[in-house]
Order: C-alpha cells, then structure tokens, then sequence
C-alpha cells in the first residue's frame, strides 16, 4: 500500500471516530451518512493521486464530489436533470442549514431525526473529513488536523446540557494517534529496509523501527489516559482553576444548573427532570411565609417557543430602579421588604433572582436592569452563582376589587397581547366557553382560567411529560392528555388569557424555598417554577397560579374574584387566603413526589441526613483515593508472596534475588543493576548484621551458581535464607522508610515501565503478525 493511501485510509478513520461524540446530539443515520460521504472523498483522493493529478486539483474535485452527493442524497428534487446542482439547489441547501440552526436552539439533546439535522449533521462531517484529507494527505501536516478534532469534540462538549461522557473523548484521541502512526510509518517507509529482524519477510517491506514504535505509542497510550480520567477529575478542582469552577459549594451532588438568555423555557424544564436537587440560593428577609423569586418573563410567543423579546440595552442600576410598569398608584404609600440573597456556586444564570418588583439591589458593576420586565441581568456574560447581594422590594398586594376595576384599556408593549396566527380554533372556543360568564371583565375572565386549570379542568401535574410549549403540545395539553408541569400550566394560561384579551407574558424563577432556622429559606433546583403574569392598567403585572395544589397548594389572595358566579363548576372561586398557611381543594389527590408543596404553599424539600445529603459520597471518595493509594502497596504484596510461594529451581531462585533487590530499592539503599552476584553478595553482607551473612552469601553464591555453573543444583531451595536477608534489611531501616516502603514503593515504578514496555512489544507483536499475514497473501497470489 502506498503512503498517500495509507494516510487516506487514516484520515477517514480518524473523521468517523472523531464523528463519534455526536451521537449524544444527532439521532437518525447521520453516522453511517457521513462515513459513506468521507469513504467516497477518500476513494475519490486515492484514485486521483494513483493517476498522479496535480495536487492542488484532488481538493477541488473532492469537493465537488461532496457536493454533488449531498445534493443527491437530500436535495434531489432541486437538480436539473436530476444530478446537476443549480441556484435552487444552493438555496434549498441554505434555508435546511436554517431550519437546523433553530432545531438545534429550540430541542435539547439528542436532536430528532429530521431529514434538515442530519442533513447539517453529515454536510458538517463530511466536509470535516475534506479538511482532514487535505491537511493530513496534500498538506503532509498530519499533526494539525488533531485540531479539527478537537474542535469537533470540544463543540458539543460545551453546548450538551450536562456535558458529554467522559470515555466518549477516546474514539476521536484514538483517530488521531491512527492517523500519526500512518503518517510515521509513510516517513520511515522512505528510510530504507527493514530493520526489525523478523529476515523471513521481504526485505521491501516498510521500516519497523521498534523503538520508535514503542515511544509514539506510549505518548499515545498516555494521552488517551489522560484524556479519559481528565474529565473524570475536572468537577473536583477548586474554583478558579477553569473558569470560575466547575463544583458548587453548597450541600448536594451534581454540578447544578443553569439558566440561559437563549431558551430559559427548556433549561427550566432540564432542571425540574434533573437528578440532583442541589441548593440554589438561600435568602433572609422578605415578606411572612417566603416569597417568589423571579428571574426574568417569556413576552413573546410565535407559535412555537415562548422566548424572550427583543429589547433596549439595559439601564446602568443606581440607587433605585423604575417604578413598576403599569402602576399608577403612590408607591410611597406601599410597604417594602428588605432581603439578602445568596446564590449558592451551583446554580449558573446570567439572571439574577430578585422578588417583583424590585426596588433597589446592591448589585452595581457589571449588571443591568430592564425598564419593561425589572429583570436583572449581567452585562458581561458573568453569573450570578457565587454572588451574595441585598434586595429592596416593593410588597404589592393589590385586592380583587382593585382588579375588578380595572381598565382594560391599552397595551403595555407590542408583543404581550399577540395571538399566533396558528392558534387552532378549537382552543379559542375552549377559551371563549371558560370565560363567558365574566362578560367583558378581563380580571374575572382570569380567575376563571386559573380555576378550570387548578381544579375545573381535570389536569394532572406531572414532570413525566416530555412535551414542550409549542402550539401543537399546549393543544394537545389543552383538549387531550391534560397532563404536564408548571411550564404548560403557565404557558396554557398565558395563550388563553391573551385570546381573552389580557396582556400576558409567562415567569421563570423559583417557589418561595423551605423556611429553616433564623428565618432563613433553602431554594433548591427542584423548586423551578414557571407561572403567567397578566397585565391590569393602573396595576401592572399581576401574578396568577395555575398550576395544580398538587405542585403548589395555595393561589395569590388577590385572585379570588370580586363577584363570584357560581353558574358553573368553573367559575367557583379559590378557597385559598393569601397567606401561606391556608389549603386548597383537601380532596385533590396528590401524587407521591418528594418535593412537591405541602399545605402550607411551601415546597417540600428532603434535607435528608448527613449521608444523602453528601456524606456517603465523601465517604465513597475518601474510599476510593485509600484504595488508590494502597495499590502500589497491594501490587508489592502479591509480588512478595507470589516469589516465596515458588517452588526451588531456577525461576523461584531468581524471583527471591528479585524480592531481595526491590526490598533494598524501596528502603533507599544503593542497589546496583550492573553488578554481579557476587558483588551484590558482598555489598549486602556491608548492609546487614553479622549473624544474617552466611544466608546473605548463600544467596548470593546460588543465584551465581544457577546463572553461570553449568552443574549447579538446580532443586536448591533458597526461601529460608532470603526471608532472614529481607527481614534483616526491614529491620535496619528506620520506620520513616518502613512506612515509605509500604505506601509508595520505589520499585513500584520500575513495574509501571515494564508493564508499558510489554503493552508495546504486544502492539508490536500484533504489527508483525500482520505483516506476516500481508506477506502470505502476496505469496499466494503471485504463485496463483
């Protein structure tokens, strides 16, 4: 095989192993696509520099190759002729790279099987692959196509909620030490014959180079360890090291969670479903029973994904910010409440949690605030894990009258009162039938909504769901399963509140937390919630609560309407006061969930003990890191007894002169390697006390005798006297080097080179053998 194909070979395999770590993000055929792509670039390679083509043209025709393929793989109906690619083809091509951006911003991972993703999944490793074969084959620069790699990894390493496997970084690390090995091996082909001194095979066969062989792949081997424990080991460094850390601080497992500005919907959701119910902030202060914290609001809807709206650079924070949007009152007259918030390491948001609406916060630098929805938000890309800071709030209770009497009149933005255009009829008549008895009374027309959802409609909490907030799920939410969490409950409301005519826009932040000593609340990632905001001129925004007693047990006090109707189960208003304390609805039945609200409206959180709340894990580490530390001490006790359990002859022999000579190397003393027998013989009677020489001579005149007399006793047993030599060696070492000798013996490390030095000769021997197989093959096919 020639070089130029040899390292084709390799460039495909490594792109295939390096396309690996995207299976936890793409589903569908998308790996054997692009295998089949990069296998029909590398043949098209190979026969073009068999026919000696010019360099810079085997690119060129490669690319067009990939293009061709692809546009007949996915984009056949836009070829002319059926096969040649056009402008059609070239903007179909454009608007499927389009459709798979917003798949890849809006779903989680793993990605559906769409025909758009693995179109983009395959076009982006194919063309990987092109990039690999021109640097590795044309280029002749093998090393740097390590970096496309790399990159290859280290994308979706950094974008996959959670991270990827750690094992997984072995495929593309094992791909690049395939494709230096061929490329090593294309260079000493050029060097000359063989030297590895297997003489029965053609001598025109490439150089083996042993020694070489065995250093790269020791490197390789390294790297490949290290690439598999790195990850491993990467959540346990100390803040600072990367970033700014990887491990919270507060008690629970896990690495937290996180909220991002681009989809805070699906984050929310991955949070609520996750495992570890991790610490996410404690806080003092705030009105009785706790309070909502909120992180910002969903205000724009299109149909698909409740996300937030375009807005104004935000304001610089000083020592107030605006008043509330929409309240017309004398906020002078309100009373206020004064918090100090800590945001537990563990939790990673460019959003800062503040109850609303927020009057004043002590964070200044590097954060600002919107005028329209209060949130608080970092300008520098930093989160606000870690942060500890203090809240002004204003604590508005607004009474059902007061929202009775509200106007209707006026829109707050351009965005809250949209109705998606594909809004199904169907919901529209639900919406209409629900709220028909509140006449034009918005504020009635909402508590009627909050009702049907919570008792009147027949819902079922559950976090099994795994639908979203698109139209097609919240219609099937609606008017089939009725079953879901916080997020449909939030965002059914927030529809049909806007087809009843009320601005409405959907929270994301936090229940009030369990209430612990000292006043203080523990909020952990469990108590995400999601709830609608609807808009009253004169008002504001005004909190309602959906979702079902079962997740939360009480409603805002203020949503009991001003006139109750009771023509209909629909229309009963809450039973609920405002204050924590009370319950509602005694006879829903509520699911077993551990962290679900109990009757007070606080959220029931499992404090657990010392061992589930982190202790068992520690013990599990302070466990493992003994075990690791007793292996070198382990593998010298097996060793030891392994050697006096031989039976005489020359191997137990040797294996006591080998006991005799790591005992020395462990306790510090200067055992040569290149002298004889007799001269270790004399050296250890200088070590030892006199009555321990004789078995010290005997030793040494045995293993000299077996090595060098052709008539020595070779049944001679040797057991009794080595075991007096090392027990009289332990016994003159002082207990520092006794106990150096246990936990970390010296000669331990010379059993980690002989174990990578055997690990070579094996791949070695491997080589070899199918060296001799290719050898036979061609010595069959030229007698055939």
């Amino acid at each position: 095989m020639t070089g130029h194909a040899r390292i084709s070979l390799a460039a495909w395999g490594a792109t295939v192993l390096g396309a690996l770590v995207l299976t936890p993000v793409f589903s569908g055929p998308f790996l054997f696509i692009s295998a089949l792509l990069c296998g029909a670039i590398t043949g098209v390679g190979i026969l073009l520099q068999n026919l000696r083509a010019p360099r810079l043209v085997v690119p060129f025709v490669q690319l067009l190759v990939l293009v061709e393929l692809i546009s007949f793989f996915f984009l056949r109906d836009t070829l002319k002729f059926g096969l040649i690619p056009v402008k059609a083809t070239a903007l179909e091509f454009n608007q499927q790279m389009v459709n798979a951006m917003d798949s890849i911003n809006r779903f989680s991972a793993p990605l559906p099987p769409d025909s758009h993703l693995t179109l983009f999944a395959a076009s982006v490793i194919a063309a990987t692959g092109l990039l690999i074969h021109v640097i590795a084959v044309q280029l002749r620069q093998a090393a740097w196509a390590g970096l496309l790699l790399l990159i290859m990894y280290t994308v979706p390493a950094a974008t996959v909620h959670g991270g990827l496997p750690a094992l997984l970084f072995i495929p593309p690390a094992l791909g690049y030490i395939l494709l230096l090995s061929a490329e090593g091996r294309s260079r000493l082909s050029r060097w000359g014959r063989r030297i590895s001194g297997v003489s029965h095979l053609d001598a025109a066969e490439p150089v083996e180079a042993s020694a070489l062989g065995q250093a790269g792949r020791r490197i390789g081997l390294t790297v490949v360890a290290l690439a598999a424990l790195l990850p491993a080991l990467l959540p346990a460094l100390p803040e600072g090291v990367i970033g700014n850390g990887l491990a919270g601080t507060g008690p629970g497992t896990g690495v937290g969670a996180s909220i991002s500005s681009t989809d805070p919907m699906l984050d929310m959701g991955r949070n609520l479903k996750r495992g570890d119910n991790v610490v996410a902030l404690t806080y003092k202060g705030g009105p009785a029973g706790g309070t909502y914290l909120r992180l910002t609001a969903l205000d724009f809807f299109d149909g698909d994904i409740w996300r937030i709206a375009p807005r104004q650079e935000g304001r610089k924070i000083g020592s107030e910010l605006t008043p509330p949007p929409g309240y017309s009152g004398d906020l002078s007259k309100v009373p206020q409440s004064k918090m100090e918030i800590d945001v537990s390491r563990s939790f990673r948001s460019q959003f800062a949690p503040v109850p609303y609406p927020v009057r004043s916060i002590s964070l200044k630098r590097d954060w600002r605030f919107d005028a329209g929805t209060l949130d608080v938000v970092s300008s520098n890309g930093q989160v606000v894990g870690g942060k500890k800071y203090d809240v002004t709030s204003y604590d508005l209770q607004p009474t059902s009258q007061q929202l009775h009497d509200a106007s209707g009149q006026g829109e707050p933005d351009q965005f809250t009162s949209r109705v998606p255009r594909q809004t199904p009829q169907s919901v529209k008549e639900l919406t209409q039938e629900i709220t028909k008895s509140a006449g034009s009374n918005q504020f009635e027309a909402a508590v009627l909504l909050q009702n049907w959802f919570r008792s009147g409609g027949g819902f079922t909490y559950s976090t099994d769901t795994t639908r979203g907030s698109g139209m097609r799920a919240l219609r099937d939410f609606l008017l089939e399963t009725k079953t879901g969490y916080c997020e449909q409950f939030a965002t059914g409301m927030a529809l049909m509140a806007r087809i009843a005519g009320i601005p409405s826009r959907v929270g994301i932040g936090f229940l009030p937390g369990q209430a612990g000593e000292d006043g203080e609340y523990t909020v952990k990632m469990h108590d995400m919630h999601a709830w609608p905001e609807l808009y009253f001129q004169g008002v504001g925004w005004v909190r309602f609560e959906p979702t079902p007693a079962a997740r939360v047990a009480s409603t805002p006090g203020w949503t009991a309407p001003a006139t109750p109707n009771p023509a209909g189960p629909t229309t009963a208003p809450t039973t609920a006061p405002s204050t924590p304390g009370a319950t509602e609805d005694p006879g829903l039945e509520r699911p077993d969930d551990r962290n679900l609200p109990d009757d007070t409206g606080v959220p029931i959180i499992d404090s657990g003990n010392w061992f589930t709340n982190g202790g068992g894990r520690n013990i599990a580490i302070a466990l493992g890191v003994l075990l690791l530390l007793c292996v070198p001490w382990l593998i010298r006790s097996l060793t030891r007894r392994q050697r006096f359990a031989r039976p005489p002859g020359r191997l137990g022999a040797e294996g006591l002169w080998a006991e005799i000579r790591d005992t020395s190397r462990d306790l510090g003393l200067d055992w040569s390697d290149i002298a004889t027998p007799r001269q270790s013989g004399e050296w250890l009677v200088g070590q030892l006390p006199a009555d321990v020489h004789r078995q010290a001579i005997r030793v040494a005149r045995g293993i000299e005798a077996l090595r060098y007399a052709g008539d020595a006793d070779v049944t001679m047993d040797l057991r009794s006297e080595a075991a007096a030599v090392r027990k009289a060696l332990w016994t003159q070492a002082s207990h520092l080097r006794r106990w150096r000798a246990r936990l970390l013996p010296p000669s331990w490390r010379w059993y980690l080179s002989r174990g990578s030095t055997e690990a070579s000769d094996l791949l070695d021997d491997f080589d070899l053998l199918l060296a001799r197989l290719r050898s036979l093959a061609l010595r069959r096919r030229h007698a055939g």
